[in-house]
């Protein structure tokens, strides 16, 4: 017990004995107070020794423990310290700990002593938010408060060497090696790279100070290599005309440059990430073809489309308009050249030519073998990319998760299921139906026709209402909207097929829609929204209505749920006014002006105008904001006299 609780509990229980003495004769009810009085300070002084033992820095094998209370008292006044964040389940973390337990023996010995310190990343979650710990062990190394990065090996050697290389006076961070653009410097630097990755950002932007060390740890990185890859950066508050010139209007937005002419930026924001990327990006948009036996592979194995430019070679114009074009496609596409005179003799082309082609297994009677266009020096890179699009799918191909993101979104798409396999001894099985389904698809060119493998898409199936069918042979039909229509089982060929593409395109035919059950009781300040209640609540012409999509594991979901209920009861007396929610996850949602890319997803539709729903965008989810968004767009919000 420490000396001074000792020294309280005496006093306390002197004062106790001296006023029971007094009052021997009081009521019971004095006594009963006094004793909650002790107790009560007794708590008091444990509390206060918890915190005590919060702040107190602890040692463990000389390695000093930190946390979210005592890290800021106690790296104050020092100027190098060397920080350990580590999860207690951690494999690495459990390995590298005799080594770590040397480097601060090492570093107590060092004059001036360096203090070594370990802080548990899975308890101190502020510390760990702050120094953007997303992996352990995770080494750094604090400089008069300011983190450095250790990027070595986790050895004895390197560490102390680092270590003591940062705690020298004279010491400063090494300069950034992503290059700041810019107006006056930006087209000399762009202009003149192969390729360089070029970040806009705004000082005040939350996203752009999380990517900050990794882009900075990736640039690092691509300078190593030969040739280097550079990355910059843009202030795009203070460049407003390079943003402007760019089309930027969020943050952070990156773009790839290739000799001054930019492309897209759609890989990943983390160091290692960002590093294979623009490996990727930097190498070739095209393969070249040297042998014929090559495209005859392709034809006969291969599973997408062949996309196959044959030139004079590296210099021809044609050929570097080609390299732009594939630039622009090559992460959705395999784009492959040749400047061989008996890869064009076989593929029936003359140089100067692209040609666009299925492999054997998806090719029909009904569409041509390829599809040919001339290119030349003067083509434009846009036109290019537009022929390969138009011809990129088969008039029926195979729908699966690894293509449906980059190939199957036009709509409509007729879907049509069973069990798809194009290995030898199913494949005549798999093209019977799938001649099927091309007798149908050749006389609906608007329409977009697939096969896809029913226990690939054995949830969407169900959503279908088709598992339980009965059938071998399933189809639907997914629309723009976002609508699906299910076929009603039966023995499936072209003709049932026919019928049930001809309803659709006539509009007889009624869209499937996931539901949970129509709540018996709707009555609470917060009307509750499934799929078959969707158009009567929130598409009632006559109302205005907030609509909240969430997702039950969402925690900003559960965040805001008390302040719905709070915005829905104060506006309860609104007989205009019905503030809703709907599981986004258990419910379609019928319409597709109400767009749902992630949680929670707030609109209003108003009354009179339900195609043309407001989205609630940028303002704090609570009630003053969400009060005044229903006040701004509100159409039937009645008055009271206090307000008025």
């Amino acid at each position: 017990m420490r000396p001074r609780k000792a020294y309280l509990l005496l006093l306390l229980l002197g004062l106790a004995q001296l006023l029971a003495v007094a009052g021997a004769e009081g009521p019971d009810e004095d006594s009963s107070n006094r004793e909650n009085a002790i107790e009560d300070e007794e708590e008091e002084e444990e509390e206060d020794d918890e915190e005590e033992d919060d702040l107190e820095v602890k040692e463990e094998n000389g390695v000093l423990v930190l946390n979210d209370a005592n890290f800021d008292n106690f790296v104050a006044d020092k100027d190098t310290v060397l920080l350990e964040f580590y999860a207690p389940w951690c494999g690495h973390c459990k390995q590298f700990a005799p080594e770590y337990e040397k480097i601060a023996n090492i570093l107590k010995d060092n004059d001036p002593p360096i203090p070594v310190a370990k802080i548990d990343a899975t308890s101190a979650s502020m510390l760990a938010s702050r120094f953007d710990v997303s992996g352990y062990p995770t080494i750094k190394i604090l400089k008069k408060g300011q983190a450095v990065d250790y990027e070595g090996s986790r050895t004895q050697e390197e560490i102390v060497a680092k270590v003591r290389e940062v705690s020298q006076p004279d010491w400063t961070p090494p300069p950034e090696v992503t290059l700041v653009l810019t107006k006056e410097n930006f087209d000399e630097v762009v202009n003149d790279a192969d390729i360089i990755l070029v970040e806009f950002y705004a000082p005040w932007c939350g996203h752009c100070k999380k990517l900050a060390p990794e882009y900075e740890k990736a640039a690092k990185e691509l300078n190593k290599r030969s040739p280097p890859i550079p990355l910059a950066k843009v202030d795009a508050t203070a460049e407003t005309d390079l943003a402007k010139r760019f089309d930027v209007s969020g943050y952070p937005t990156l773009k790839i440059f290739r000799k001054g002419r930019p492309f897209d930026y759609n890989g990943p924001r983390e160091k290692y990430g960002i590093v294979d990327y623009m490996i990727e990006q930097s190498g070739p948009p095209s393969k070249e073809i040297l042998t014929l036996k090559q495209v005859q592979e392709f034809l006969k194995d291969g599973d997408d489309v062949i996309i196959i430019g044959v030139f004079k070679g590296e210099s021809d114009p044609a050929y570097q308009q080609y390299q732009d074009a594939a630039n622009n496609l090559r992460e959705d596409y395999k784009f492959h050249h040749a400047f061989s005179t008996e890869i064009a003799k076989f593929l029936k082309v003359s140089q100067g030519q692209l040609v666009v082609m299925q492999p054997e297994k998806f090719q029909s009677k009904y569409e041509p073998r390829s599809h040919v266009m001339d290119v030349q020096g003067s083509t434009q890179d846009s036109a290019i990319k537009d022929f390969v699009l138009k011809y990129a799918l088969p008039l029926v191909g195979h729908r699966k998760a690894s293509n449906e993101a980059k190939r199957y979104t036009r709509r409509p798409l007729v879907v049509v299921y069973y069990s798809v396999d194009f290995s030898f001894d199913y494949r005549a099985a798999t093209q019977f139906w799938r001649s099927k389904v091309l007798e149908v698809a050749k006389d609906f060119p608007e329409y977009t026709f697939a096969i896809a493998d029913e226990e690939d898409y054995a949830g969407e199936v169900k959503d279908l209402g088709l598992s339980e069918s009965g059938e071998d042979v399933n189809a639907a039909i997914l629309d723009e909207s976002g609508k699906k229509f299910a076929m009603e089982p039966e023995e499936f060929d072209s003709d049932t097929l026919r019928e049930f593409v001809t309803a659709f395109k006539k509009g007889k035919l009624k869209p499937v829609i996931k539901s949970q059950p129509v709540p018996k009781n709707n009555k609470g300040p917060v009307k509750v929204v499934v799929g078959k209640t969707f158009d009567s609540i929130v598409m009632d012409p006559k109302k205005d209505v907030l609509i909240e999509f969430y997702a039950p594991w969402c925690g900003h979901c559960k965040q805001l749920e008390p302040v719905y209920s709070s915005l829905a009861k104060k506006y309860k007396g609104q007989k205009g006014l019905v503030i809703a929610k709907m599981d986004a996850t258990a419910n379609d949602v019928p319409s597709d002006r109400y767009k749902v890319e992630g949680f929670p997803t707030i609109y209003f539709a108003p009354s009179g105008d339900k195609k043309n729903p407001v989205k609630f965008e940028g303002g704090d989810r609570d009630l003053e904001h969400l009060s005044k968004f229903i006040e701004e767009h509100a159409t039937k919000l009645s008055r009271t006299k206090e307000e008025l």
